[in-house]
């Protein structure tokens, strides 16, 4: 289980990593009327090898493909490339023929008879360090006029920067500062969040019969140097402080670019080893095997322990963080996903959602400590443990089909839709209504120990009622795939049948002809505040009616896999000064939204006049009340 986290944070840390193993430079000299040497410029950081044309490997082998049919049928021959080493790889275990530091590639190119004004080449390569691969390809769009090129990145060219600012526009606005009300009201959530997970992980095997061991060390006055009191506390915050701490990594790919938690959420292969994870997870709390850490690093951490003072009580956390981690691992992971999903402050989510764990998990240990007489209240170990934990599994189960539904949807698979969710979650809770009454068949019996089967079995037909009628179970909304994600057969895929556009200027083109205003939603797949919004507050009558009638929806989905169509791709350098690749719709919107609104986080509504007019400050995940009177305030500006 350890490798399989490392390999996670190894994947994150590598997959938004600020800086690419290998940058590109191109140059085009004329040579005569028709002949021109095409040169590209590679520059590789220290560690990384790029691979020759050479290779014998087809899959690493650096390759220069010519977009334009015409020239790319009269271009077969290899680039010439300078002097590659050849030596031994540890990722493929054999020589290979690689550069270092740096490569060129040059071709002489004739362009008679061929009507150009530029052209197109895409490099396709990887590139490894000792351990790790990536895979690469990069379009140049390469103008014959060389006065054309910019001086600012040979990588971005003055087609792109066209398209680049086709997403900027010129709102009539006044300075829009988006209200903090729907994120305060998230961080409450996610702290509750936190500490019911950490109520969760303090009732598991691994961690509840530790609680009276624990605190009748800080009884024991001989051991301690700073008295029971204040050693308690001191136990208790650096349980608070360990796991907070977890969370501080994420802060670092926050600071990188602001879309990176929210594409790591909205990620397929993201979502897809989540998915696997918490299968596992489920497998290790039915008893198949448990997830511990190497017994190594405990025995370090509990050595250090025994030392005494401020030291020895922060390793007795650590140690418990590290002996509890079979039973609290899962449990993280849940807390992990449900921070990052769809927001710009997912790692400021994280942090809290660790925060009231971490409270959750080391205050009893503080309070007994203080209160030792309400020890004799704490039940005994025993079966009940065993079968929490098991319940526990049940639920990593079903929470696994959500990250599958994500990738699923972010992917326009059509596997799990609606129905089908519904029915494998209805399948999961009835096995888990099952295994609390087994024990129940051969004494037929209500007691307090059948509450669980009981509520299993209650949910499972609450589920069921979804098949038919959605608004049945409109509690679940964000968890359940989207009402319109269907296996009956529909033309319109908008919330609640609603007519919507998923194109910027197609809506905007209807509103102006049918003297509409625009409700522009920017939203996700697998966005689940977005599915709150739609179904437990468009769904409202007297919002529909406003909805159906006074506004043209327009849906961005910034999670939207779909290539764009080829002349729609583009390059920009962004804020940080480096060069992004726009080629999904997905990451157009998300380029405008950050560009027009600087927001990255989803939902977004922006209400406005079809001529570019914003008639109220932009608002987020709001209540019923609040949704209402911002789109009342937006129609009634429209009429001044």
């Amino acid at each position: 289980m350890v490798k399989i986290l490392v390999f996670l944070f190894s994947f994150f840390s590598f997959s938004f990593q600020p800086e690419e193993p290998v940058s590109w430079k191109y140059e085009l000299d004329k040579i005569d009327n028709y002949q021109y040497k095409l040169t590209f410029n590679a520059k590789i950081i220290d560690g990384w090898k790029l691979y020759s044309q050479y290779s014998p490997i087809e899959e690493n082998a650096t390759e220069f493909v010519f977009l334009n049919p015409d020239l790319n049928s009269a271009i077969k021959e290899k680039f010439d490339e300078s002097d590659p080493i050849i030596g031994f790889d540890n990722v493929f275990d054999m020589d290979l023929p690689y550069f270092n530091y740096e490569a060129s590639f040059n071709k002489i190119i004739n362009l008679k008879n061929l009507d150009l004004e530029s052209f197109k080449v895409e490099i396709i390569y990887s590139s490894c360090d000792d351990e790790l691969c990536v895979f690469r390809n990069e379009t140049f769009n390469i103008p014959i006029d060389p006065s054309k090129k910019l001086k600012i990145d040979n990588n971005v060219t003055l087609d792109d920067i066209k398209k680049y600012n086709n997403l900027k526009f010129d709102f009539k606005r006044t300075e829009l500062v988006t209200s903090d009300f729907s994120n305060s009201i998230r961080y409450i959530e996610i702290f509750i969040f936190g500490l019911i997970a950490g109520f969760l992980a303090l009732l598991t095997p691994c961690v509840f019969p530790m609680i009276p061991l624990t605190v009748s060390y800080f009884l024991d006055q001989e051991k301690l140097k700073y008295g029971s009191l204040k050693s308690a506390s001191l136990y208790g915050l650096f349980i608070v402080l360990i796991y907070v701490g977890l969370s501080l990594p994420f802060h670092l790919f926050d600071s990188l670019n602001p879309n990176i938690l929210n594409a790591i959420s909205t990620n397929i292969y993201v979502n897809i080893t989540f998915f696997i994870v918490f299968i596992i997870f489920a497998i290790s709390f039915f008893g198949y095997f448990d997830l511990t850490i190497p017994n190594s690093i405990i025995n370090k951490s509990d050595s250090k322990s025994s030392k005494g003072g401020i030291i020895g009580i922060f390793f007795m956390s650590l140690t418990l963080a590290l002996v509890s981690f079979s039973c609290t691992g899962p449990i993280l992971g849940s807390l992990l996903a449900g921070s990052l999903s769809g927001s710009e402050s997912g790692a400021v989510q994280l942090s809290i959602g660790m925060l009231g764990f971490g409270v959750s998990l080391g205050l009893p240990f503080t309070l007994l400590a203080f209160y030792p007489k309400y020890l004799s209240l704490i039940p005994n170990s025993g079966f009940w443990l065993t079968k929490l934990k098991v319940t526990l599994g049940f639920l990593e189960l079903a929470l696994a089909f959500k990250f599958l539904s994500n990738a699923d949807l972010v992917g326009s698979w059509g596997i799990l839709k609606r129905e089908v969710f519904i029915l494998i979650w209805v399948l999961i809770f009835l096995s888990l209504a099952l295994y609390h009454f087994r024990s129940s068949f051969k004494k037929p019996k209500f007691n307090f120990k059948s509450i669980p089967g009981l509520a299993s079995l209650v949910f499972s037909i609450y589920l069921i009622s979804g098949l038919y009628n959605n608004s049945n179970v409109r509690f679940l909304s964000g968890i359940l795939p989207p009402e319109f994600y269907t296996i009956e057969s529909s033309e319109n895929q908008c919330p609640l049948g609603l007519n919507c556009y998923k194109s910027f200027e197609e809506g905007r083109s209807y509103a102006l002809e049918n003297e509409k205003l625009v409700l522009l939603d920017f939203t996700g797949w697998a966005c689940a505040n977005c599915r709150r919004m739609e179904e437990n507050v468009w769904s409202k009558p007297s919002i529909y009616n406003l909805l159906e009638n006074e506004f043209v929806i327009i849906s961005l989905y910034v999670d939207d896999r779909s290539e764009l169509d080829y002349n729609d791709k583009f390059k920009y350098i962004n804020d940080l000064g480096k060069t992004q690749h726009v080629n999904r719709t997905g990451q157009k919107w998300s380029v405008f939204q950050f560009l027009n609104f600087k927001s990255a986080s989803q939902p977004y509504y922006v209400a406005m006049k079809p001529t570019g007019e914003i008639l109220s400050e932009p608002i987020q995940y709001a209540s019923e009340r609040n949704f209402k009177n911002w789109l009342d305030l937006s129609i009634s500006e429209s009429l001044k």
